[in-house]
Formats: C-alpha cells, sequence, structure tokens
C-alpha cells in the first residue's frame, strides 16, 4: 500500500482523476457464468463497515479485493480482518480515487459519513463499478438527485442500505396495508426513540498523525479538525451529518413511505429543538416533522432523543392506521382494532407484489441484481432510498427555517421560497471534491 501524505494529497487534489476514471473500466455485463467471482471493495471501515465486511465474506462468488479508509489504524484493523476471515489480504487506499482505478473492482460497498455517501456512488458508477451506499443516501436533496441520474446514465446497480426492504416481517405487513387489510391507510408514524446522551464541547487541534483530515471532509465545505467530529458525532453537525432523523431515523421514514406508497409531499412542517443538555451539537434531539401528501396522507416523523415511553411496544420502528385498524412493529405488525382486539385475516387474500428478488438478506440481494443486471430484482434501488433520503432534507430545512413550507413534487422545489431553495444543495464545495452538475 501506498501510504499517501499530506503534502502528496495536496499535490495530486488538482488532477482530474474522475475525469478519467469514468474510462478506466469496461463495463462487465455479468450475464457469464454466475460462478465468476465479483470483486468487492468496501469504503469506509468504522461501525458498520464492519457490518459490510462479514456480509460480503460470507457470500459465495465475492471476494472482497480492496479496502479504504483515511483513519490509517482502522484501514489496518479492517485488513487483518479480512484476511483472517477470508484467508486473502485486500488491497489497502486511503486514497479512494486511486480505488476507483482498480480493475479488479467489480462493485463498491460504502458506509462512510453522510457527506460522501453522493460522491462515492457518482464517482463509482462514472469508473464502471456497481454500488451499494448506506443510509441516508445523500446528505442534501440536490445530491440525490444526481445520484440517480448517475445510476441510470452509466447503467449501473446502485442499492442503498435500507435493509428493513428485505425483511420477511415489514414486506408482509407492507402488503397487508397495500392490500387494504387495515382499511384506507390515511397515516403512517416513523419512530426513532433512541438515547443520545450530550457529546460535550472540544477545542479545534490539529488533525491527529493517523486521520487523513483532507479527504475525511471530501466534499464537505472545510473546517478544523475537532475531536467530536470523528469517528461518530459528526451525525450532530449539519455540515457532515444530518441529525438522528437522518441516521437511524431514515430507516423508519423509509418504512412509513413504503406504507403510504407515496413520493414527495406538497407540504412539510418540522419543529423540536436540542433539550435537556448543553453540548456542541447542532442538530436536534428532539424532532417532530409532518408531510401531508395531495391526497391528504399523512406521514409522521418523530425523534425522541431523551427517557420516553415507547408507542405500541415500538421505540425504533413504525405504525400504520387505516380506517379499520392499525399496525406496529412492535408486536410483528399484527393487525388491531385496539390493542386487545386483533382483526381477523382474509381468507385468500390478493395481496400485491412488492418486486425485487427475495433474497432476505440485503447485501446478498444487492449482488443478485449484480448478476442479473436487473434493477427490478433490488430490494432497495438508489431513487427509492433518494427520495427517502429527500424527505429528511425537507424536514431539516422546515426544521432550520423555523416555519411550514409548500412542496411541488414535480419540479422539486420549494413554492415561492429563495430561501428554502437554496438549502437543497451545498454551496462553495472544495475544489475537486464538487458534486457535478451533469454526471
Amino acid at each position: 500500500m501506498e501510504r499517501i501524505t499530506r503534502r502528496a494529497f495536496l499535490e495530486r487534489s488538482s488532477r482530474a482523476v474522475l475525469g478519467a476514471a469514468a474510462g478506466l473500466t469496461v463495463l462487465r455485463s455479468w450475464s457469464q457464468s454466475p460462478n465468476d467471482t465479483i470483486g468487492v471493495a468496501i469504503i469506509g471501515l468504522n461501525g458498520q463497515g464492519k457490518t459490510h465486511m462479514r456480509n460480503f465474506s460470507e457470500i459465495e462468488g465475492v471476494r472482497i479485493v480492496a479496502l479504504c479508509d483515511v483513519d490509517e489504524r482502522v484501514l489496518q484493523q479492517a485488513g487483518a480482518m479480512v484476511e483472517q476471515r477470508t484467508g486473502s489480504r485486500p488491497k489497502l487506499y486511503t486514497d479512494l480515487r486511486q480505488l476507483l482505478e482498480d480493475k479488479e473492482i467489480d462493485a463498491i460497498s460504502t458506509a462512510t459519513p453522510n457527506h460522501w455517501h453522493a460522491l462515492i456512488t457518482i464517482w463509482a458508477c462514472q469508473a464502471g463499478k456497481d454500488v451499494y451506499v448506506e443510509k441516508p443516501a445523500c446528505w442534501s436533496f440536490d445530491e440525490g438527485e444526481k445520484m440517480v441520474q448517475a445510476a441510470r446514465k452509466y447503467n449501473r446497480i446502485v442499492q442503498v442500505g435500507h435493509q428493513t426492504r428485505s425483511d420477511p416481517v415489514t414486506r408482509l405487513a407492507v402488503q397487508r396495508a397495500l392490500a387494504g387489510e387495515i382499511g384506507k391507510v390515511y397515516m403512517a408514524r416513523g419512530l426513532c426513540y433512541k438515547p443520545r446522551g450530550p457529546i460535550g464541547f472540544q477545542k479545534d487541534t490539529d488533525p491527529p498523525p493517523w486521520l487523513h483530515w483532507e479527504l475525511w471532509q471530501g466534499p464537505a465545505n472545510r473546517r478544523p479538525f475537532n475531536p467530536n467530529y470523528v469517528h461518530y458525532n459528526w451525525h450532530w453537525f449539519w455540515n457532515y451529518g444530518n441529525g438522528d432523523i437522518g441516521n437511524q431515523g431514515v430507516h423508519q421514514m423509509d418504512v412509513a413511505r413504503w406504507f403510504l406508497n407515496k413520493r414527495y409531499p406538497v407540504k412539510v412542517y418540522s419543529v423540536g429543538g436540542r433539550y435537556g443538555y448543553e453540548d456542541q451539537g447542532e442538530t436536534p434531539n428532539t424532532q417532530v416533522a409532518t408531510f401531508e401528501y395531495e391526497d391528504g396522507t399523512l406521514l409522521v416523523f418523530e425523534v425522541r432523543g431523551l427517557y420516553t415511553n415507547d408507542e405500541q411496544g415500538a421505540k425504533i420502528g413504525n405504525l400504520v392506521y387505516g380506517s379499520l385498524g392499525y399496525m406496529s412493529s412492535g408486536d410483528g405488525y399484527k393487525p388491531r382494532r385496539s390493542p386487545q382486539e386483533e382483526l381477523p385475516e382474509k381468507e385468500n387474500p390478493q395481496r400485491p407484489e412488492l418486486g425485487g428478488a427475495g433474497e432476505p438478506n440485503h447485501y446478498r440481494n444487492f449482488i443478485q441484481a449484480v448478476r442479473s443486471r436487473r434493477i427490478s430484482d433490488l430490494h432497495c434501488d438508489v431513487e427509492e432510498g433518494v427520495i427517502s433520503a429527500q424527505l429528511v432534507h425537507l424536514a431539516n430545512i422546515s426544521y432550520r427555517l423555523g416555519r411550514a413550507l409548500r412542496f411541488d413534487p414535480v419540479r422539486k422545489q420549494f413554492i415561492g421560497d429563495r430561501e428554502a431553495n437554496a438549502l437543497l444543495k451545498r454551496h462553495n464545495q472544495p475544489k475537486g471534491f464538487e458534486i457535478p452538475d451533469r454526471v
């Protein structure tokens, strides 16, 4: 592995690496034998990245050929872990742009901080790689649009890490709701009641020698290094994260939208605050967001980061309400009229197909689609994952501006509100890390 110094990075950052990357890899159709090995590279190895390593190492016909992380300690540890599990030492990179030039890599799996998700996906599509990208799909609304464009233009398979979309219990619940088994659905709720304590206050300082800070920031606006950013609390700073509604919460946001079978709302209103303690964090630990759709259907989302009760057995989950009853993830989505009375199940119910290849493991489902080259085999294609992330961004924009907002689902803009529309994208991106206007 080549160790990149900060000086070398700065020298290289002016190169148009990715301009050439799109032409480096010949697009493989995977119409060949299913026994052909798929080479996977994993970017972002702390936390959820370990889950990616474990899952891909267990899929037959898949080989982890490379790892990438800007924390050299984490990178070396992960390399040893993969070698121990698979018997093969992966190539190690600190700069993902070099990794994208590697022709042994067919697919990228990424679990980096939110602000990197979109650019990695776009660059990987341009370089002829398929992508598994963690939630939320994108840090901003506009980024998500570019991700979908890149996936379609370069004919790439892109799965977003909403693993609940592969869960058989949730899939059945969505089918029952869409089939009308609790009546006409009028509201879905997402719950993110996850305890989050204070993160204290830390002073800006020089980055540690093991961290490539410029690469860590990537497409984010430049800030001095602060120990509170690395490796988890970046979630609570707007420059890098999206709060808990965009962290744990976006999983439940996705399921709530799935129950409603909806895309974009016409109104959004979100309020809350960072209650109960004082610390350096910027995002709310308590937040309520209401989305209204054109037909009056509601999606309601709540973040509660302090002590709280559950709701029908659920603290991190979903509830869906219909004219005949409701279902809650807290009790396995049993259709009920009340906590004491279950709704009778219909004989021979006609339930809609949800699509996807049916594989209950989300990572295996991705590999199935990589082999088949059918977007329809995916349980969470990039477009679905992006829309759920974009609802998070709409809610956060309303919260930050402190007012209700009207939204045009066709033009994908706020109506008559320049200030709100300005927050749909990141401005003043650092040179070399811009989200392209045209992918």
